[in-house]
């Protein structure tokens, strides 16, 4: 009854991943129990997800090939365009499409390198291709991740010219260049092969700097803004959130699940109640919307 703050399926947003080069699911040593989905199973990994209680996914791809230019990113048979459309056919789960280049890339950066760097104009260009192409294959929503400047208006603009006025931009605005993303990499094999994202990605000392990262996705035409990681930027949460009023998202990244499941697995953490403290304590700072891998797991927990 006197309870504050409460976890519920609306909350909840699950990170999908899908490999083009699989014809089985597989799983990654770093993510005990995220699976990889070959494209056959998109309609049923969908219809399943649905029926559970899960609502909204966020969609990651890993290409058969990589180029320079990250060309699979905005291909219109490219395998989250692809996803979306199996998706969209066999289930009402509201999609969600990251929109970025480090998994299509050869090199593994979040855009197209010049002169030994990525090149923040030429990127964008491309970042215009990826989010029309996604919208044409049918996603609900694009969420940018790259941390590019000017790439939420660039974006809204590729979005309308091309009469997708109504899809919303949930903007990575505040994502930190974190040591907690190694196990991502792992599953979507994207890993940088040359020098550090610490160019365009947020210092992880700067908790000013992520309110103007914020109020500039807004003024640019961002319809959600994220902080990612969580939980180890609580503050920044909070900070938004009162300082904004848009919705806000919170990524409970790889490396925050990654930690729990491992201590679980020692016994030196109680997996359950660990899980549900961590995404209350996100909820709790402001989140509106909590991107965890756990999401299936809180389900079973809310339902109880």
């Amino acid at each position: 009854m006197l309870t504050e703050t409460r976890l519920h399926p609306d909350d909840l947003v699950l990170p999908l991943f899908f490999n083009e080069a699989l014809d089985s699911v597989r799983y990654t040593g770093s993510m005990p129990g995220v699976p990889t989905y070959p494209l056959s199973d998109a309609e049923k990994v969908a219809e399943r997800l649905h029926s559970s209680g899960i609502n909204a996914v966020l969609l990651f791809g890993i290409p058969g090939h990589k180029d320079p230019e990250g060309s699979g990113a905005y291909s219109a048979d490219g395998v989250v365009q692809k996803a979306i459309r199996k998706i969209e056919a066999s289930s009402d789960l509201l999609v969600i499409a990251d929109l970025c280049m480090c998994e299509y890339t050869d090199h593994g950066h979040c855009g197209i390198m010049s002169g030994g760097g990525v090149d923040n104009d030429l990127t964008l260009a491309q970042y215009g291709k990826i989010a029309k192409s996604l919208a044409d294959a049918g996603a609900h929503m694009v969420a940018p991740s790259g941390m590019m400047d000017g790439q939420v208006l660039r974006i809204r603009e590729a979005l309308d010219g091309s009469g997708h006025r109504d899809i919303p931009i949930m903007a990575y605005s505040s994502k930190f260049c974190s040591s907690f993303y190694g196990p991502f990499r792992d599953i979507a094999h994207s890993a940088p092969s040359v020098c550090g994202r610490e160019a365009y990605q947020m210092n992880p000392a700067n908790g000013r700097e992520a309110m103007s990262e914020i109020q500039r996705d807004i003024e640019e035409g961002a319809d959600i803004i994220m902080v990612k990681p969580a939980m180890p930027y609580l503050d920044v949460i909070r900070q938004a959130k009162s300082e904004f009023r848009i919705p806000i998202a919170a990524y409970q990244v790889s490396g925050e699940y990654a930690m729990i499941k491992a201590a679980a697995a020692n016994g030196w953490l109680d997996e359950r109640r660990t899980m549900m403290e961590s995404l209350i304590s996100i909820k709790r700072a402001g989140a509106d919307i909590l991107i965890t891998y756990f999401a299936e797991d809180i389900l079973k927990e809310l339902v109880r």
